[in-house]
């Protein structure tokens, strides 16, 4: 039986996990080691993994309930398919740098933490390398965790106890007003989160920010705006973050609850995909701690 080993991926977070295949994972087994190293670590990175889009779908379950947005939109009888971030179209050809779908691929490049804008949050994402470039590329991410525990008391004193507002459509205005305006962008009403979330698991505080986020409350727009960006750049700072550069069978699971991320550009002529399942948060998971007043 081959022994499960971790290395760290940045000093302050993360772990390369090896002698664990993710096909294999069920509830009965390794999912409790699993579970383990994604509470205490945020996030993990398996390589050279071989797993289908059924097994990927098993694996995001075993997390909870798989994140649907597009279930409005689907006509009776059709399946859930696994979401793919990809500039690839339909008959193989790339998205041009400046379509609305390259858009919507560029506003990715703005760290967020997905689902922020949701009646339920995504507690994690379950990322797969499936086509990958030959420079670019890259999925960064930064512990809101570890930048919390180091931020000063001055920072943490404009924020603490206070609700964020989250909004789908506010961080695509940041690329393209168009964008902002189309309808996959505006079906849920501004959601209303306590800034900080607790690990329920070990009681670790992480700021519960994303690029969706667009009021604090008690400050007006500006002060909101200038308040978030500032914390924003404190926990984007390299000693909280680690850059990944994809190889095919790569698998990055991070905790969305404590963990921003972002994409980089990459030749848009070259194409890349990722597959991508997020599991949505249970009670089980803290959400009734960061529940704000509608």
């Amino acid at each position: 039986m081959t022994t499960i080993q971790t290395k760290p991926l940045t000093p302050n977070f993360g772990v390369e996990v090896s002698g664990m295949n993710l096909s294999d994972v069920g509830e009965g087994q390794n999912f409790a080691e699993l579970r383990a190293l994604f509470e205490e670590h945020s996030a993990l990175l398996f390589r050279a993994q071989d797993i289908s889009n059924a097994e990927h779908m098993a694996l995001a379950q075993l997390f909870g309930p798989i994140e649907d947005r597009k279930a409005d939109e689907r006509k009776p009888g059709e399946k859930f398919e696994v979401p793919e971030v990809s500039n690839v179209q339909k008959d193989g050809s790339t998205s041009g740098e400046m379509d609305l779908h390259t858009l919507n691929l560029k506003s990715n490049f703005l760290w967020h933490s997905d689902s922020t804008f949701l009646p339920t949050p995504a507690l994690t994402n379950i990322l797969i390398g499936r086509v990958v470039t030959s420079e670019g590329g890259a999925t960064e991410l930064a512990s809101t965790r570890a930048a919390w525990a180091a931020m000063p008391e001055a920072l943490k004193a404009k924020i603490r106890g206070r609700g964020i507002w989250h909004r789908y459509s506010h961080s695509r205005r940041k690329i393209s007003p168009e964008l902002a305006e189309l309808p996959m962008f505006n079906k849920w009403p501004d959601q209303h989160w306590n800034a900080v979330w607790p690990n329920p698991v070990n009681g670790r505080e992480a700021l519960y920010i994303a690029s969706h986020a667009f009021k604090v409350d008690g400050y007006d727009e500006t002060e909101s705006q200038a308040l978030l960006d500032e914390l924003m750049a404190f926990c984007t700072q390299p000693e909280f973050t680690y850059s990944h550069q994809w190889a095919v069978g790569d698998v990055l699971i991070w905790d969305q609850r404590a963990v921003l991320h972002r994409g980089t550009p990459w030749p848009y002529e070259q194409p890349r995909t990722l597959s991508s399942i997020c599991a949505s948060v249970t009670e089980d998971d803290g959400i009734g701690s960061i529940r704000m007043p509608a």
